[in-house]
């Protein structure tokens, strides 16, 4: 089984080419990324090309922070926004030759926002060849986000119709609001294009919780790609890294 080190959260008090350096030096499979555009994509490269390690993914900008946003591309009035930051993540994944696009969509409701992130897809799935994700995060930690809920995002790709359009399912999110995530992966297996993981409720390593990770990790033992540790490490990351040499027996 493998395994990528999420960066946004795993040795994030380091820059970004030297957390890639310590991923690989506790043993990871690849790394991805959240919103990497501070970096110069160069550096990123070269870091990849130094360790031999893949870039999984990376995240399209979330917009005006400090105003509360957390993604554009289901905002009716952020069209070109959402479009450059699309366009923007694309070139920086050419670049670094990320796998996969997460779109993140934001705070929204309703038809238009429907209409709005179905067209926003579309345009991000016609610009590159690349995966497009769609990731739907949990009501606690994302209340009014857009999109909530997996059948939700199963509804929205059949919508789109992409074949480059796929699941990020990650295991905390669901756990937190639907559960089953034994059964949940087996339904979507299909539509799935990326694994994360994390403990719930508190989104820590994943050697704790209401979560049975030996049980996910057997379940998802042929999974073909690395699992993305997607987690809080509270600390020193390197001092919570037991689980994986636990889950690779």
């Amino acid at each position: 089984m493998k395994f990528s080190a999420n960066l946004g959260f795993l040795w994030a008090d380091r820059p970004l080419p030297d957390a890639i350096h310590a991923a690989h030096a506790a043993g990871f499979d690849a790394v991805e990324c959240h919103w990497p555009y501070d970096t110069p994509a160069a550096d990123v490269r070269a870091a990849l090309d130094a360790t031999g390690l893949p870039m999984l993914g990376l995240n399209t900008s979330r917009g005006d922070v400090a105003a509360g946003e957390n993604g554009l591309a289901a905002l009716p009035d952020r069209v070109a926004d959402a479009r450059a930051a699309i366009d923007q993540a694309i070139a920086y994944a050419d670049v670094v030759d990320a796998g996969a696009i997460h779109v993140m969509c934001g705070f929204a409701s309703g038809a238009q926002a429907h209409a709005t992130f179905v067209d926003n897809l579309r345009h991000a799935c016609a610009a590159t060849s690349r995966k497009i994700l769609i990731e739907p995060l949990n009501r606690h930690d994302a209340p009014g986000y857009f999109l909530q809920t997996t059948d939700q995002a199963r509804a929205l790709i059949t919508e789109v119709g992409a074949p480059n359009l796929k699941l990020m399912f990650d295991c905390y999110h669901v756990g937190r609001t639907e559960g089953d995530i034994l059964t949940r992966l087996d339904d979507l297996h299909d539509l799935i294009g990326h694994i994360q993981f994390a403990s719930v409720p508190d989104r820590g390593a994943p050697d704790h919780g209401e979560l049975d990770y030996a049980t996910i990790f057997a379940h998802l033992a042929a999974w073909p790609a690395p699992l993305g540790a997607e987690y809080k490490p509270g600390g020193d990351t390197d001092a919570t890294l037991g689980w994986l040499s636990t889950a690779r027996g």
